[in-house]
């Protein structure tokens, strides 16, 4: 039976990816606290009107305009958190992100911190000036309000109205607090936004606007984000689960609700050590906010130098060569097909067409490929029968995010007398459950991609969620994106996200039988930057009320 949840009590974008349910559109504020009491106002202003995760329509009805909040450690403390709740916070969380630049790879590891003073200098300005020494905090963020709406009208590119009008009320409600909170308008390039505006990638068909499930390099996103106990109808949690959840004694089940959520039993059958009184921590849980800028050019030049000269190893079309070559780097087909079910080229070519996702009328193609996107079938596959990684790359993108069974140490790899490579049925995901993210957010820029270079506006703004920024996003971030060694990829980083000032390769193997020899990516750069963020508490809604009202009573 599934773990039932208050879900009236848990913020709305822990639960859900707007994204997946009609909202394409996003703004991000962030504000500034100078008065306690003009903060503690603010917030109960905004949590009346904070979207919960209570399911649409069964309990409550969908909201034209999504609104969440969370905070920094700064944050807490200017709204007068008790320093004996404060002190129960995880020290990566008090630290803040800046600080953990080193770990997480947006600070080169091979100089040190006096050689490297201007290392944030490509951050935007909000976060360059995020606890800058010397400043008193004055520009320091601590409160974080996100956005979502849905489109005003289907086949355009135009939000609701009440985005602007919740954008305005919190412009008011700043206002009206008499510089005791202040919107801190220095976002973007140029660091004069109000907001980080953030959108999916439209497509225009004639007259016809259509948000795209893809990010600005061409790959559809977002497909395979877990499933934990609770969050979904009993009804819909076993399907749900599949591919999505952790596979164990042969089948899939949801990951236990404590990988996310705080005050519940997590994978290791406890309940963490969190920040008292229970009350405060109970339904919280943590956000890692990063700006991921994309390198477009660099990246369309690296795949067409790249294409060229593995198309004549290969003896294949260069536009073969630059599809298979995109997938093995991600380890889906861009359309988001995984390589685990079709791993060449002319298999996938032929799913395509069975499943008609290139059907001539732009919408029924789109809902098509949305529909098989959002299906089981799009996420149910294992790494046990790939142990060389023949289908998907040892190394390649979505292999390093979720590590599935891979780990397992029953895993033999190779392959048995027969040349078959080994079933590994037994393999689990003991050693993965403990690591997965939720990921919320959407991409940023101009849908356009002739309007789009490396020195222009264009991105992702990633939201990671996870009970333990330590033990899940710091982990996955610096073990597996910017390391290889649990993947035998020695120094090699992630070949799409991660850091390649000092390791540009990217390792594909081939399998024997084919009589085609691997290959190696030789001229990668670094595709992804990090354009600033922090670490934000998410808290519950009962939490909430008693940071608002000033009653939070550690003891």
């Amino acid at each position: 039976m599934a773990r039932s949840l208050n879900l009236h009590d848990i913020q709305g974008n822990v639960v859900r990816a707007y994204g997946r349910f009609s909202f394409p559109f996003a703004r991000y504020f962030f504000f500034n606290i100078s008065e306690a009491k003009a903060g503690r106002r603010f917030v109960d202003e905004v949590r009346q009107n904070v979207t919960t995760a209570a399911r649409w329509p069964e309990q409550a009805d969908k909201p034209q305009c999504t609104v969440n909040i969370g905070f920094t450690f700064f944050g807490l403390y200017q709204l007068e958190v008790p320093a004996r709740t404060l002190k129960g916070m995880p020290h990566e969380f008090a630290e803040g992100m800046k600080d953990r630049a080193f770990v997480l790879g947006d600070r080169d590891v091979t100089k040190v911190a006096q050689d490297d003073p201007n290392w944030d200098e490509q951050w935007d300005q909000i976060w360059k000036d995020n606890r800058k020494p010397g400043t008193g905090g004055a520009h320091d963020v601590h409160i974080w309000i996100s956005l979502n709406a849905q489109l005003e009208t289907p086949g355009t590119d135009t939000p609701v109205s009440a985005l602007e009008e919740r954008t305005q009320w919190l412009r008011d409600l700043c206002e009206a607090s008499n510089g005791g909170v202040r919107l801190l308008a220095t976002q973007g390039q140029d660091g004069t936004a109000e907001y980080q505006a953030a959108s999916a990638v439209f497509e225009q068909h004639g007259d016809i606007s259509l948000p795209t499930p893809k990010e600005h390099f061409g790959f559809a996103d977002g497909i395979g984000d877990p499933v934990f106990d609770g969050q979904l109808p009993e009804t819909k949690a076993k399907d749900g689960a599949i591919g999505r959840g952790k596979f164990v004694d042969g089948k899939w089940v949801p990951i236990a609700t404590g990988e996310f959520l705080l005050g519940h039993p997590d994978e290791s059958q406890e309940l963490p050590p969190s920040a008292m009184p229970p009350e405060f921590s109970q339904n919280g849980t943590f956000m890692a906010y990063r700006k991921l800028h994309e390198n477009v050019s660099s990246f369309h030049d690296v795949m067409a130098q790249e294409a060229a000269r593995f198309a004549k190893v290969m003896q294949i079309s260069e536009g073969e060569a630059d599809a298979t070559l995109r997938a093995k780097m991600c380890g889906r087909w861009a359309d988001g097909v995984p390589l685990a079910h079709k791993p060449t080229y002319e298999e996938w070519q032929k799913f395509r067409a069975e499943k008609d996702f290139d059907n001539k009328d732009p919408i029924k193609a789109l809902e098509l490929q949305m529909s098989y996107l959002r299906s089981p079938d799009a996420s149910n596959f294992r790494y046990a029968d790939d142990m060389p990684g023949f289908k998907v790359p040892g190394g390649a993108h979505i292999r390093r995010m979720n590590t599935r069974d891979y780990l397992d140490p029953l895993n033999k790899g190779g392959v048995d007398g027969d040349g078959k490579p080994y079933p590994n049925d037994g393999a689990s995901h003991a050693l993965n459950k403990r690591r997965r993210v939720l990921r919320r957010g959407l991409p940023y820029g101009a849908s356009d991609p002739t309007q789009n270079d490396d020195t222009t506006e264009q991105g992702v703004v990633m939201m990671v969620i996870g009970a333990s920024l330590f033990r899940q996003f710091e982990f996955v971030q610096q073990q597996w994106v910017q390391y290889g060694l649990d993947f035998h990829q020695g120094n090699n980083t992630c070949p799409m996200v991660g850091e390649h000032r000092h390791h540009q390769r990217h390792t594909i193997p081939s399998d024997p039988k084919t009589g085609k020899p691997p290959y190696v990516m030789s001229k990668l750069k670094t595709f992804v930057e990090c354009r600033g963020g922090d670490y934000f508490f998410i808290p519950s809604m009962t939490a909430l009320r008693m940071i608002a009202i000033g009653n939070v009573d550690p003891t």
